[in-house]
């Protein structure tokens, strides 16, 4: 390479570091701390596309603009105007690869420097980062979970056999987009061994944990007014908020309910099957003390949070492996005590260790979970040190300042790189 092309190359390599970008930040599920990242970056000066699925029935961050917001931060809620059907394989596949459709025109429509794809179906995040390769924009997989795994395991549960052939049919679109990718964010080191197993390029490969946004979830009080709206003054409250889905089991909220009656009120907030039945078998049980609500706007979401005693989650075992329930990060901030029923090598259950936040329990051991949530509430003196300890975590680790950082230098060099791959292309062809 002549001197003039060095110098022509190197000044490339310069302004794809430090101009600011065109970014889409694809979170299907619409949660809390990742558009905290859009906003941050867009505070920054990026120009940032905040794109989720409007129709996915799972707890929403505050996905409307505000008067803080930057002019250069965009929230669009994708929808294809229909009900989506979780618990339906066909119809809900065909609706999140139309999801993926949706989604490649806003790209050709934004035009974005990069695109991070987060939370979303194998179909529709193999289609989003195929688009991008065609289009030469870099493509960064931000790794939650190993969806293949989950597929096959709750296929298994309903196919049998035919669950662990459609398992693999997904572990090998979930391997060649990981492959294909430019970067992977992986939320935790225990996602290494898998991505080395499937030839993943370890050089390309980041682990960045999840937090939650502490400035938005916040240690309220006690007696706060969602509380009082809800009839739990004065009463003592253990509290289960988000999803309730098949890697999940709802018996523990009936088994604590019921060892817990009538002096314990056992609030769920949650929607779609599960939480139904939760509320079906409340009645048919005469567990007056359970109560289930729809999920509450974000705005209310600490005075929720603050409204429990006790926090509860639970994740089961042969989904312990991946996913991380993303809950017990929000759990942190409000200061309250959690008890995780989930298998020690969860993420999850080694930041409550890690932090002393709360207790983790076998998931499959009810009693274990029950004792567990009576400790706390029968000990405020543990109850009131577990939640500080929670706090003190968020408050040390989850400073957006610091993980954009993180992510920003992940951007730069993504697109150094990718536009040294273009340069080399255009210089070999002249």
């Amino acid at each position: 390479m002549s001197h003039e092309s060095l110098v022509a190359f190197s000044s490339l390599q310069n302004q794809a570091r430090s101009t600011l970008k065109r970014i889409i930040i694809n979170d299907y599920s619409g949660h809390p701390f990742q558009v905290q990242l859009s906003r941050e970056l867009a505070h920054r000066g990026h120009n940032v596309l905040h794109a989720y699925s409007a129709d996915f029935q799972t707890p929403k961050a505050d996905l409307v603009r505000s008067g803080t917001d930057p002019s250069t931060f965009i929230v669009e809620g994708l929808s294809l105007g229909v009900p989506f059907e979780k618990y339906s394989f066909v119809k809900r596949r065909s609706q999140e690869k139309a999801y993926g459709e949706l989604m490649c025109r806003r790209i050709d429509a934004f035009r974005p420097d990069l695109v991070v794809g987060c939370n979303n179906p194998l179909d529709a995040q193999s289609q989003i980062g195929g688009h991008c390769k065609r289009r030469s924009i870099p493509f960064i997989f931000w790794l939650q979970d190993i969806y293949s795994d989950a597929i096959r395991s709750i296929l298994n549960r309903k196919l049998a056999a035919a669950g662990t052939v459609i398992g693999t049919w997904y572990q090998g679109i979930e391997k060649r987009v990981l492959r294909h990718a430019d970067h992977v964010v992986a939320i935790s080191d225990d996602f290494i061994p898998r991505l080395n197993g499937w030839r993943v390029q370890s050089d390309k490969v980041s682990v960045i944990e999840n937090w939650a946004p502490k400035n938005k979830i916040t240690v309220a009080p006690d007696n706060n007014a969602w509380r009082q709206t809800k009839g739990l003054t004065g009463k003592r409250v253990a509290l289960y908020t988000g999803t309730i889905g098949l890697k999940h089991n709802p018996d523990l909220l009936l088994a604590v309910a019921d060892a817990l009656k009538p002096d314990t009120e056992i609030v769920v907030t949650s929607e779609g099957k599960y939480a139904d039945y939760l509320g079906a078998q409340a009645a048919t049980r005469g567990l007056n003390n359970l109560i289930v609500l729809p999920f509450q706007p974000f705005e209310s979401y600490s005075d929720v949070l603050a409204s429990g005693d006790v926090l509860m989650a639970m994740i089961e075992p042969d989904a312990a492996s991946y996913s991380v329930p993303s809950k017990v990060l929000s759990y942190l901030c409000s200061g309250r005590p959690i008890v995780l029923a989930a298998d020690e090598s969860n993420l999850a259950a080694k930041i409550l260790r890690r932090s002393g936040a709360g207790l983790v329990v076998d998931p499959k051991d009810s009693s274990a979970f029950v004792n567990a949530v009576s400790h706390f509430l029968n000990d405020p003196i543990a109850r009131k040190a577990a939640g500080a300890k929670g706090r003190a975590y968020a408050d040390k680790m989850f400073d957006i300042g610091l993980i954009a950082d993180r992510f920003e230098h992940i951007f730069n060099s993504v697109c150094v790189q990718n536009t040294a791959v273009g340069y080399l292309a255009n210089a070999a062809l002249t």
